[in-house]
Protein backbone atom coordinates (compact mmCIF):
# COMPACT_ATOMS: atom_id res chain seq x y z
CA UNK A 1 0.00 0.00 0.00
CA UNK A 2 1.38 3.34 -1.04
CA UNK A 3 0.65 6.69 1.12
CA UNK A 4 -0.34 9.29 -1.35
CA UNK A 5 0.91 12.95 -0.29
CA UNK A 6 -2.49 14.09 -0.38
CA UNK A 7 -3.95 11.31 1.64
CA UNK A 8 -1.54 12.21 4.56
CA UNK A 9 -2.42 16.44 3.74
CA UNK A 10 -6.10 15.20 4.80
CA UNK A 11 -4.88 13.35 7.92
CA UNK A 12 -2.68 16.21 8.98
CA UNK A 13 -5.84 19.06 8.35
CA UNK A 14 -8.09 16.25 10.14
CA UNK A 15 -5.72 16.19 13.06
CA UNK A 16 -5.32 20.02 13.38
CA UNK A 17 -8.92 20.31 12.61
CA UNK A 18 -10.65 17.74 15.59
CA UNK A 19 -7.22 16.41 16.93
CA UNK A 20 -8.32 12.61 15.99
CA UNK A 21 -7.40 10.65 13.20
CA UNK A 22 -10.66 8.36 14.12
CA UNK A 23 -12.78 8.99 11.46
CA UNK A 24 -16.12 9.55 13.37
CA UNK A 25 -14.69 12.10 15.28
CA UNK A 26 -13.92 14.10 11.56
CA UNK A 27 -17.20 13.36 9.81
CA UNK A 28 -19.40 16.95 9.55
CA UNK A 29 -22.93 16.88 11.17
CA UNK A 30 -24.77 16.37 8.13
CA UNK A 31 -22.80 12.63 7.77
CA UNK A 32 -23.37 11.79 11.02
CA UNK A 33 -26.92 12.79 11.06
CA UNK A 34 -27.34 10.68 7.38
CA UNK A 35 -25.71 7.67 9.27
CA UNK A 36 -28.12 7.95 12.43
CA UNK A 37 -31.37 8.67 10.19
CA UNK A 38 -30.10 4.95 8.20
CA UNK A 39 -29.34 3.75 11.13
CA UNK A 40 -33.02 4.83 12.34
CA UNK A 41 -34.80 3.75 9.22
CA UNK A 42 -32.98 -0.28 9.08
CA UNK A 43 -34.74 -0.41 13.14
CA UNK A 44 -38.05 1.03 11.79
CA UNK A 45 -38.49 -1.71 8.99
CA UNK A 46 -37.31 -4.50 10.94
CA UNK A 47 -40.03 -3.51 13.95
CA UNK A 48 -42.46 -3.28 10.80
CA UNK A 49 -41.49 -6.81 9.68
CA UNK A 50 -41.99 -8.22 12.81
CA UNK A 51 -45.55 -6.31 13.50
CA UNK A 52 -46.56 -7.55 9.95
CA UNK A 53 -45.10 -11.32 10.92
CA UNK A 54 -47.36 -11.44 14.35
CA UNK A 55 -50.15 -9.94 12.40
CA UNK A 56 -50.20 -12.89 10.06
CA UNK A 57 -49.49 -15.39 13.05
CA UNK A 58 -52.31 -13.83 15.00
CA UNK A 59 -54.81 -14.11 12.26
CA UNK A 60 -53.85 -17.86 11.90
CA UNK A 61 -54.98 -18.09 15.51
CA UNK A 62 -57.95 -16.98 14.89
CA UNK A 63 -59.23 -18.92 12.15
Amino acid sequence: MILTKSALDNWIMQYQTTGSFIAKDNRRTEENELIALRKENKRLLMENDILKQATLIMGRKSS
